[in-house]
């Protein structure tokens, strides 16, 4: 089907809404509630469930919903009947809106309650959370031209089917239809929630045009501000962000740390890499007190890693700051760009698995898990790593040292020592930049030649 439509003219999603509807506000729009009592599979004794989202506000796009049993698919009927709309009008009964989403919902903090595990809302975003956390990140099926001049492109996903699960089964499986201006594709995602929750992709991909610049696996995500970057920032809390930095394991072996900032001004950062072999937009800091927010707790928003199968070949982790001056905007978007553009009437295929946790990698080394910067004086500017792993417990003192470079400016007072606090180990450094208005940092905790830590990157800019 993604093919065939791939070879005509693209039709846009149907918005067609009644008035009650159409202009809709947000908190008109979450008094739309579907009712618990009508999820789909409720009375089956499965381990999952489904629940449906009604259009509107944001998500005026029609979806198109489909079950699949015994190898048939079936139409999941709209009816407003399935939702309560309290002081909103409801629509006519007679008349097919179909749904703006869906979510899946399985028990997975306790047996007896089925959470809300993942969701497929507005364009191709789908967000999911693992056990004991709360939703932040979100990916998406595919990215566009971000940060063109030009504008970006925001495909959708207009059908999606979904398998009715078996008893006793860890998984559900969602087939999906993704149409664009300049593409289209089907996806297959198979969800596995838990202490992990994974969702493998396999995605084909049929471009109606020649794409320039195309984001493979990419996510979204919002950095407003912490101790490495709240300048002209009056708030209470110590740090608000979805996400604390980008995580790289490239395919050199080479495992890297981006912390995120929220630039002046929309900031490019190109990774080249060949055949990656991870990389995500991760929530280090766990701890309540990073963030002192009893509303939103960030410290149990999901990392999210994408973890390429087969060879995806050159190509580069792109990431992308865009300037914010509030928490409601994501500006935060990572992605994997081929190094060649797509061609218009190709195939595309790309497998990768989602790894939606805490982020914690395997690789060995020791972590950054907090960058702190401030004046030093009129012209120097300080940076503070704290850097924790077990790869530190038996080290060498006088065997350790920072490891730390600049591609302009001077580096000065490089300073290491053990954190009696954390149990782990701190790297202090002064950056002169001089006139220089964008300065690369990059630095690496050491013990002799021997690294102990991945290697934490950092732009810096007044």
């Amino acid at each position: 089907m993604a093919k065939e439509m791939a070879q005509k003219p693209f039709q846009a999603p149907d918005q067609k809404l009644p008035s009650s509807l159409k202009d809709i506000d947000y908190d008109h729009y979450r008094k739309i509630r579907f009712k618990p009592d009508r999820a789909i599979w409720r009375g089956d004794k499965l381990p999952f469930q489904l629940q449906l989202f009604h259009r509107g506000f944001f998500y005026s796009s029609r979806v198109d919903l489909f079950e699949v049993a015994d190898g048939k698919a079936s139409a999941i009927v709209y009816s407003p009947d399935l939702f309560t709309f309290e002081d909103v009008k409801p629509p006519d009964p007679g008349n097919d809106l179909g749904f703006g989403g869906f979510r899946i919902h399985a028990p997975i903090n306790r047996p007896d309650y089925y959470d809300e595990v993942g969701v497929f809302l507005g364009a191709s975003y789908f967000r999911a959370v693992a056990k004991g956390e709360t939703y932040g990140l979100s990916a998406r099926g595919l990215a566009i031209n971000t940060a063109d001049p030009k504008g970006e492109e925001f495909p959708t996903f207009k059908t999606f089917w979904i398998e009715k699960p078996q008893h006793g089964t860890s998984s559900i499986v969602v087939h999906a239809l993704l149409d664009s201006k300049s593409a289209a594709a089907a996806y297959r995602f198979t969800i596995r929630p838990g202490e992990t929750t994974i969702y493998d992709v396999e995605m084909a991909l049929y471009p109606r045009a020649d794409i320039a610049e195309p984001g493979i696996a990419p996510m979204t995500s919002m950095f407003f501000f912490d101790a490495n970057d709240r300048a002209d920032i009056d708030d209470f809390r110590p740090a608000v962000h979805d996400s604390d930095g980008l995580a790289m394991h490239n395919g050199r072996g080479e495992v890297l740390w981006r912390v995120l900032t929220n630039p002046k001004d929309l900031q490019i950062s190109s990774f080249y890499d060949n055949n990656p072999r991870n990389f995500g937009l991760l929530q280090r800091q766990r701890d309540f007190a990073a963030y002192e927010d009893l509303e939103s707790h960030f410290e149990t928003r999901p990392s999210l890693r994408a973890e390429p199968i087969g060879d995806w070949g050159s190509g580069e982790v792109r990431l992308i700051e865009i300037p914010t001056k509030t928490e409601i905007h994501d500006n935060i978007v990572a992605f994997w760009r081929p190094k060649d553009p797509l061609k218009a009437k190709g195939e595309y295929n790309y497998t990768y698995r989602l790894h939606w946790g805490e982020g914690k990698a395997g690789e060995g080394l020791a972590r950054f898990v907090k960058t702190m910067s401030g004046a030093a004086d009129d012209t120097h500017r300080l940076f503070v790593c704290d850097i924790a792993g077990p790869k530190l417990k038996d080290v060498k003192p006088e065997a350790v040292r920072g490891e730390v470079t600049a591609n302009v400016g001077k580096i000065l007072n490089v300073v290491t020592q053990p954190n009696p606090q954390t149990g782990g180990w701190r790297l202090s450094f002064n950056l002169e930049p001089g006139n220089e208005t964008v300065v690369e940092l990059r630095a690496r905790l050491m013990q002799n030649d021997e690294p102990l830590s991945e290697a934490w990157v950092y732009r810096w800019t007044p």
